[in-house]
């Protein structure tokens, strides 16, 4: 290790697998969750392209937490898969950059999309009448152009930052991934100046989004109790549960681990926390969003049905 630290710029990631059956397992199942999420974002994307019904601003910004998603698991999961099949658990200085860039950005944009997401139902649910001005196709794209300008902002100023600090320790990152936190364990300079500066962005990204997802879905279950229409309440519940059950699953894991202070942090904490963020949530939130949404399987149905129908005219004109 310590050869290769000195004739290398490569960086070593050490993994989520420990090298044992078990570790064979996590693979194993990682790269289901994997292939669960990867189709299961995929299916979501199309459904909503090809069913008329499903082209609202609500399912327009839900296609583009697919589109996130299913880049955000490819940034990490691919380059892990490898690492582990290969035994090659080196990267080099320019990928791990451009590892890191992506996650930060697609991360970035995924929480700020959400908070869009949650004003949307309180839009809907509180001001029905006003929902086609205040949330028009032009309001989704500027929220989905913002999601996506902020969150690079935000990685360019930390991927910069990360790369052009001096690394004179061992080159062995503790993660699966090119996590900037894990990275500046590895530098030989005092880097309390940028972990404050880490503190403050995830306030900006992460706690404020989730101050404003929980003051909007306040309004918005305070809206619903006043309901008199009980079909009207159920659906809005459910929508409301189903954005929230994402929220949880997303925000909670990544603010306890980038809020907390070094040295209450432990790398094995931080992996596990991480395969919450990384992994899971990318495959959770088509499977949430499908399954708990009549009006998702009700454009799965009229799809197969539609899809049936040319299948059948086809065998009969053969």
């Amino acid at each position: 290790m310590e050869n290769y630290n000195q004739t290398s710029t490569d960086f070593i990631l050490l993994g989520l697998f420990p090298s044992s059956r078990f570790g064979k397992f996590f693979f194993i199942l990682i790269f289901l969750i994997f292939l669960i999420a990867l189709f299961g974002n995929l299916f979501m994307i199309l459904l909503i392209f090809l069913d008329t019904h499903l082209h609202t601003p609500m399912y327009f910004l839900l296609s583009q937490l697919s589109f996130i998603d299913l880049n955000y698991i490819s940034t990490i999961v691919p380059k892990m898969a490898y690492n582990f099949l290969f035994a090659d658990k080196s990267i080099s200085f320019i990928g791990c950059g451009i590892q890191s860039f992506f996650f930060l950005t697609l991360g970035g944009a995924e929480t700020l999309l959400l908070t869009f997401m949650a004003y949307d139902r309180y839009v809907a649910i509180c001001f029905p009448l006003h929902y086609p001005i205040k949330i028009s196709r032009k309001v989704c794209m500027l929220m989905i152009i913002g999601s996506w300008i902020m969150g690079s902002i935000n990685s360019c100023a930390h991927t910069t930052y990360a790369f052009r600090i001096p690394y004179c320790k061992s080159r062995a990152i503790n993660h699966f991934f090119c996590d900037v936190p894990a990275m500046l364990t590895l530098a030989c300079m005092d880097t309390w100046i940028y972990e404050y500066t880490v503190f403050m962005s995830t306030i900006f990204f992460l706690l404020l989004p989730f101050i404003g997802i929980a003051c909007s879905y306040g309004c918005v279950l305070f809206a619903v109790y006043h309901m008199h229409s009980t079909k009207g309440r159920k659906k809005a519940y459910s929508t409301c549960s189903t954005h929230l059950t994402v929220v949880t699953f997303y925000y909670m894991p990544f603010a306890y681990t980038y809020l907390r202070p070094r040295s209450f942090r432990t790398p094995t904490e931080d992996k596990a926390l991480a395969v919450f963020y990384t992994i899971l949530t990318p495959m959770l939130n088509p499977v949430i969003y499908s399954l708990r949404n009549k009006e998702v399987i009700g454009a799965l149905r009229r799809l197969i049905h539609r899809f049936c129908s040319v299948k059948l005219s086809t065998n009969i004109l053969a």
